[in-house]
């Protein structure tokens, strides 16, 4: 916290969301302003409608007297529009400004279309989402997007996805803004866009290890990408590529997508396993097709699952060395006992016992709706930040 005359509004709502202070007399015992600053500030946040009164607490006084007032982020007042891109599949969602998740849908949206056709599509998505949620389109506050590329966070544009082609520039915010006003007739609202493994990461860590100070999570799909949070934030790197082990050479031969020979995806993503069940004469085109054959126990399918997990390990062997997490999450297609058997076999084999000594190798928690609460909680943190509290409230005249 700044001097006195540094603190906003903003910075008593974060105090408030967060938990650190929520009564007036907290407020200025950690702020240090005065009750009337305080109240003033408040008086803002309450016009917005981004706080309200609670139920009483305890007595602060060891003398007695009224109960302090308790102060809440008012969850109600705004909603969230959220979408998870794979190459084929789109999950979308209607969610609170808490996550919980209103209205739901998903079905087929080939992202080698375009992000003209996809993008336009989704707006469409989510004008019917938000009918059946109940909400109108005026209450959306941002929306937000996961796509399976690396994703440059200050355009929100992709770079060179292997597996996303005509996206690499495209301006994915404004052409979603317009969808969603083309579809509803509401005036435009924010978009952030950032990699599916991050988001998923980014909605794991939030809602089921808020105090792991670094969290790997692993998605390994179509293609294998990895979303790490320290400290409580994304880690992307300079420009969005962070994370994405599935171009780490491997020395096999296998051409992958990217164009080089010999990544990890190429030769251990659901892509790769399908491509070795269909040459043996199993049907199988996708992550989600070797998926379906895991989940029916397919002991074929089941090897190679295995054996890929194994490949895999032995990458987050140095991933582990290297960022030293507390909890390394697998998810997407192949997140099942065989691979993620496989993954353990060669990642306690290979990374020294001090690395992984305090270490808990986990599966999914939320499982396909991962990306969808990391997009909407990316959202959320985004416009109730504090200095961007001060922009909304202005922009409100209150």
């Amino acid at each position: 916290m700044t001097g006195r005359g540094q603190v906003s509004a903003g910075d008593l709502l974060e105090l408030v969301r967060s938990g650190r202070a929520t009564t007036r007399g907290a407020l200025q015992q950690v702020t240090g302003l005065s009750r009337a600053t305080v109240g003033q500030r408040l008086d803002r946040l309450f016009r917005a409608g981004w706080l309200r009164e609670g139920a009483g607490g305890p007595v602060d006084s060891p003398l007695g007297g009224r109960p302090s007032i308790t102060l809440e982020f008012d969850d109600e007042h705004a909603v969230v529009l959220a979408a998870d891109l794979d190459t084929r599949h789109v999950r979308a969602a209607v969610l609170s400004l808490t996550g919980e998740i209103l209205a739901e849908h998903s079905g087929i949206l080939v992202i080698e279309d375009g992000p003209e056709t996809v993008l336009g599509e989704l707006g469409c998505w989510f004008a019917e989402l938000l009918e059946k949620a109940g909400h109108a389109a005026d209450e959306v506050c941002g929306i937000g997007l996961a796509v399976p590329g690396p994703v440059d966070s200050e355009t929100g544009r992709v770079v060179q996805p292997p597996i996303m082609p005509g996206w690499d520039g495209y301006d994915i915010t404004g052409r979603l803004a317009r969808a969603f006003t083309e579809h509803t007739g509401a005036p435009r609202v924010p978009v952030l866009v950032d990699n599916d493994a991050n988001l998923m990461a980014y909605g794991e860590q939030r809602t089921g290890y808020p105090d792991c100070s670094a969290f790997v999570l692993v998605k390994v799909s179509t293609g294998i990408g990895a979303g790490v949070v320290v400290d409580g934030s994304l880690f992307r790197g300079i420009d969005g590529g962070a994370g994405d082990i599935g171009h780490i050479r491997v020395g096999a031969d296998a051409l992958c997508r990217c164009g080089s020979y010999g990544c990890l995806a190429a030769v251990a993503s659901g892509g790769a396993v399908a491509r070795r069940l269909a040459e043996a004469g199993v049907r199988a085109a996708s992550g989600s097709d070797v998926r379906d054959l895991l989940a029916a126990g397919h002991p074929e399918a089941l090897g190679l699952a295995r054996e890929a997990g194994r490949q895999v390990g032995d990458v987050l062997a140095t991933v582990v060395t290297l960022l030293n997490p507390g909890v390394l999450m697998i998810a997407g297609d192949l997140a099942g006992t065989a691979f993620v058997t496989g993954v353990r076999e060669l990642l306690y084999q290979r990374a020294l016992p001090r690395s992984t000594a305090h270490l808990e190798v986990v599966t999914s928690r939320l499982g396909e709706r991962a990306g969808l609460v990391g997009a909407g909680a990316l959202v959320v943190e985004y416009l109730y930040a504090p200095e961007r509290v001060e922009e909304r409230l202005a922009a409100l005249g209150v």
